[in-house]
This record gives structure tokens, C-alpha cells and sequence, in this order.
């Protein structure tokens, strides 16, 4: 089964991520479904923004009426100053427009910057029913709840926000088009638990703790690691209140380099599969900057390595599905892949 192709916040290879011209692109480069990061304003509107703090990846700087709003926030040691979704009504964030956010390495796409506005979560819904409807096939949404145990120490509690907007859009259909991913299980739970019907993912890093349990349990909280032994795996696969139905992982974590400097495999998408979790990885790109050692070629972070044999290297693990930047490359790899199966058959 090939995986599943998401454009990681459209195709953000090409368009400042986010906007309505990286997800309308990455469907018309093949993406099968797109992952939108989302968070809260301060009147309880969903947008979508990589992170809350939207310092760089708006005009927010240079917008003169909202330099008073630039600040510095805390939460659990974290201490991080800037311009925040949650300090501006949805009216306000809408006379934003979005920025590159990688324009070091991505100069063509920040050609975009200042064009585009940013969206809502129920924006990007009428967007994908939209462009399903002129494909003639299901296109999906992976949907990143981001910074929930921030967001509900504040009161804005996602999982009630998200929970309603999934309804109104009428996306609770049970039809496979909905997939909700975080890293943090406990609104992985609640989502659940409010009767919303998409695949859960719990989203796993390469190092650290899940905020909601370090907010919960303090010095006693699990490291992500704790939940890829073969008894968290198990533990995650449950039919428990907090079992998902799969994991999310750093592409670091699926392939390395080895002492000989050759591109290798890890064992996390077989092991994962056996205790009955779909696996997915983030994030294939094509830049230098993001390959793994074996992959680069010539001296420039922007330049592109061998990004074929990289992604080849992940899909042919058999995993369900990639975040990709540039939708069409993974497309490619992908059709082959596929070809190489239908030969041998």
C-alpha cells in the first residue's frame, strides 16, 4: 500500500505555509491530504499558524497598531517573546498576511510574502471540500492541534474549539478524510472522547516530554522514548481511553547514517505496525539543510541533495503516510515505488 502523501502546511516548498495558495498548490501537485497547525485566538476562532507566536511568519513586526501587543510569554520554563494568536480578536489577525518563514533557503517562495491572508480552520474545510470536489477524489486534512495545555491554562480549550468546528463543517463523517495528530495525548483523549471521528496520531519526538504530562505529573512525566518501547507501543494500540490509532514520528527516527556514511533504516516502522499503530514521518525535503548526511550534495544549505533516494529510502519502509514540503517529488517517488511493486508481481 503506497502512502499517503500530505503536504506539510500545503506546499510549503513553494508558498508561504499556511496560506490558501500552498494547500490549493499542493493538491494540484498530488498531495492526497494537507496538515494545517492549529491554534486559538483570543476570541476562540481557530487559525492556522505554525506555532501561536506569529512574529515570523507575518507582517505583524511592521504593523505599527500592534506594536504594543509584542511580549513575553512563560510556561513551563519556556520563556519566548513576540506577537501571539492569543493577544488578537480574529477581525485584528485578519488584516495580517503571511511571510516565508524559511526565506534563507527558500527565496522564491518568500516572492509570495505580504499576498496572502491568514486563514481559519473553517476556511481551510470549505477549501479542501472545494478542491476534492474538482479532483473527483477524497482529499483529506491531517489537523495538528498545537500547544493544548498552553491554550487550556488560558482558557481557551482547543479540544472544544476544534470539536465545534469539525461539526459545523460537517467533517464528522466517519469517511477517513479526518486524521487528528498532537504531541501531546491528553487532547488526543479529549478529542476522542467528544465523539469527534478521525484517526488519532500522537505525534512523537526525537527527544523530551509531552507538555500535558509534564503539566500533569511534573518530574514523574514519560519521555517521548518511553512510548516506543514494545510496551508503550502496545500501551498506545489500546482500546484504553488514551490509545490512538498511530504515531508520528522525526524522519531521524525512521532512517540514519552508519558508520560507513551509507543511508540505513530503523526497525520503528515494523515494530510499530506489529503492535497495530500506522506510522507516519515528518518531514521529507529536498533542501540540503534538511537530508540526512548521506543525501547532500555540493556546499549550499538551499541547494537540493538527493532527495530521491532519501524519500525512496522512507516510503520503502512501509509506512502510512509522509509530510512533504514539495508534494510533487514525493509524487514521483511514490509512482515508482509503486511501479517497481506492479513489475515484480
Amino acid at each position: 500500500m503506497p502512502p499517503l502523501l500530505i503536504g506539510h502546511r500545503g506546499a510549503s516548498g513553494y508558498r508561504p505555509e499556511h496560506t490558501a495558495s500552498a494547500y490549493e498548490l499542493a493538491f494540484k501537485l498530488g498531495a492526497d491530504a494537507v496538515e494545517p497547525d492549529i491554534v486559538a485566538t483570543r476570541d476562540g476562532v481557530l487559525v492556522l499558524r505554525h506555532e501561536n507566536d506569529i512574529s515570523a511568519t507575518t507582517d505583524v513586526a511592521s504593523r505599527t497598531e500592534f506594536a504594543s501587543r509584542r511580549t513575553t510569554k512563560e510556561f513551563l520554563g519556556h520563556t519566548l517573546t513576540g506577537w501571539f494568536t492569543e493577544d488578537f480578536t480574529w477581525p485584528e489577525l485578519a488584516t495580517l498576511r503571511a511571510r516565508e518563514r524559511l526565506a534563507h533557503l527558500r527565496p522564491k517562495s518568500a516572492l509570495h510574502n505580504d499576498r496572502h491572508p491568514i486563514l481559519r480552520l473553517r476556511d481551510l474545510f470549505e477549501l479542501v471540500d472545494e478542491a476534492g470536489a474538482a479532483a473527483r477524489r477524497p482529499l483529506g486534512i491531517v489537523a495538528e492541534i498545537k500547544n493544548a495545555a498552553y491554550f487550556s491554562s488560558i482558557g481557551l480549550p482547543l479540544d472544544e474549539l476544534f470539536d465545534a468546528e469539525v461539526r459545523d463543517a460537517g467533517w464528522n463523517a466517519d469517511d477517513g478524510r479526518l486524521i487528528i495528530e498532537s504531541f501531546e495525548p491528553t487532547v488526543l483523549e479529549q478529542i476522542g472522547a467528544r465523539g469527534i471521528s478521525g484517526r488519532r496520531v500522537f505525534l512523537i519526538a526525537p527527544t523530551g516530554q509531552p507538555l500535558d504530562k509534564m503539566v500533569a505529573l511534573g518530574a514523574t512525566a514519560p519521555y517521548y522514548a518511553d512510548y516506543l518501547t514494545e510496551s508503550g507501543l502496545d500501551a498506545l494500540a489500546s482500546d484504553s481511553a488514551e490509545g490512538v490509532d498511530g504515531i508520528s514520528v522525526d524522519k531521524s527516527m525512521i532512517i540514519q547514517a552508519d558508520a560507513a556514511g551509507e543511508l540505513v533504516t530503523s526497525a520503528l516502522v515494523a515494530e510499530a505496525h506489529t503492535a497495530g499503530l500506522q506510522v507516519f514521518c515528518w518531514t521529507l525535503r529536498p533542501e540540503n539543510a534538511f537530508l540526512t548526511a548521506p543525501c547532500r550534495r555540493g556546499e549550499g544549505a538551499a541547494n537540493f541533495g538527493n532527495w530521491y533516494d532519501e524519500f525512496a529510502a522512507v516510503m520503502d519502509t512501509g509506512i502510512d503516510g509522509v509530510f512533504v514540503d514539495h508534494p510533487d517529488l514525493a509524487v514521483t517517488v511514490r509512482d515508482d515505488l509503486r511501479s517497481r511493486v506492479t513489475a515484480s508481481v
